[in-house]
């Protein structure tokens, strides 16, 4: 097997898993062709050497003689990029290179709540009021994400969403009176509009070279360009009458990406620390005797990890396994001056991910997110198709 061959796999991975292009960062090929190409190339104009005694056609130029003993051109090594979590970072865009990505996502989470205010009797006598909440939760997100490759090295990006969520929510109040029915209170709420605008910032910090993985810095900001939950509609108890379509405050999250390739899959792994920005809300919600005045506010920060495996079954597909996990901590509300403390959160999901390249530059992936704990949404399903676009 010669030497061009053994990195074939490991290529085509690299132009599968990113979205159908693939940095060729001084190879001596244009920076906007796929590697998996340039390897087909190269593979292509390895011809066999003429038999000894055949004659030359006429008119035809005599071969010029290659040095004796020049040392072959060595390749540098590709980073690649994994789909199934494309807030990771991976192969830059190439320099001049856009890559549009639109993407459509769908999630949905079923809460079940059981509650008890009274007294418990042994363990099969209770006095007192029983109360079972059970609440869907569907959310469908629609986005553009647009990535610009400065130079070989580094990204900058954006993202727009357009975000759509309902949640229908049944209360029962369970009697201990065989005589009297069980009460059932049931609330549908929805909104749709602008989610919060993100943006990227993604840089290369090594070439991966004897044997090191590669290093990729990441930076996001998200905005507060969607609805936030104290901007909603509210009824006259306080209580919400809309969704919020955003977070409401500023977040800040430096990550970094490590992605090592093994021919032919490749190992990622993500670590970040999400910062949400205090603010002071300054609200009055609801009205009366019942109103409430919202004062500091300091969402809880996230620390987050996730790795995995990319396998590339060909040049053209390619599957992802992984797991990601997010820790929340409580959130401190302040309430008619009187701080409060919510839970922690641990969120935590099964990856599971395909893409296909359909040209040297798109692609279609699909992703699957199963929830491992109580806190995670039970199925996202993530839709994507990038392609790329040669500004200058």
């Amino acid at each position: 097997m010669s030497k061009k061959n053994i990195g074939w796999p490991c290529l085509g991975l690299m132009f599968a898993v990113f979205s159908g292009v693939c940095a060729a960062q001084d190879s001596g090929y244009s920076s906007h062709e796929p590697q998996w190409f340039n390897w087909q190339l190269a593979q292509a104009n390895t011809g066999q050497k003429q038999p000894q005694g055949a004659q030359r056609p006429v008119g035809q130029a005599p071969r010029k003689k290659k040095p004796v003993g020049q040392a072959p051109r060595k390749e540098k090594p590709v980073v690649p990029r994994v789909q199934t979590i494309p807030q990771l970072g991976g192969v830059l865009a190439p320099q001049g290179t856009l890559i549009v990505t639109p993407s459509l996502q769908l999630s949905t989470a079923q809460v079940n709540r059981f509650n008890f205010n009274g007294v418990s009797v042994l363990d099969t006598l209770l006095i007192g009021l029983i109360n079972a909440e059970d609440t869907d939760r569907d959310l469908a997100e629609g986005a553009l994400t647009f990535r610009l490759g400065v130079t070989n090295r580094f990204e900058v990006g954006v993202k727009v969403p357009y975000i759509y969520r309902r949640e229908r929510s049944t209360l029962t109040l369970v009697s201990l009176d065989n005589n009297d029915p069980n009460a059932e209170e049931e609330q549908t709420r929805e909104n749709a509009g602008l989610g919060d605008v993100e943006a990227y910032l993604h840089y290369q910090i090594n070439g991966g070279l004897n044997g090191w993985p590669f290093f990729v810095a990441n930076l996001r900001y998200k905005s507060t360009t969607g609805t936030g939950p104290f901007d909603v509609s509210r009824n006259a108890q306080g209580l919400p009458t809309e969704l919020a379509t955003g977070s409401g405050f500023h977040g800040v999250e430096p990550s970094l990406t490590i992605l090592l390739p093994s021919d032919p899959a490749v190992y990622f792994a993500n670590f970040g620390y999400l910062f949400n920005l205090q603010s002071n809300v300054g609200k009055t919600i609801g009205a009366d005797d019942l109103s409430r005045r919202i004062g500091e506010v300091d969402p809880g920060d996230a620390f987050r990890m996730s790795f995995g495996m990319a396998y590339a079954m060909n040049q053209y597909t390619s599957f992802t396994l992984g797991y990601k996990n997010d820790y929340i901590f409580p959130t401190r509300t302040e309430i008619n001056g009187q701080t409060f403390k919510s839970d922690r959160l641990i969120v935590g999901s099964f990856l599971l991910g395909f893409s296909y390249a359909l040209s040297p530059r798109s692609q279609l992936a699909f992703n699957l997110e199963v929830g491992a704990t109580a806190d995670a949404p039970d199925v996202v399903l993530s839709f994507r198709a990038p392609f790329a676009l040669g500004l200058f």
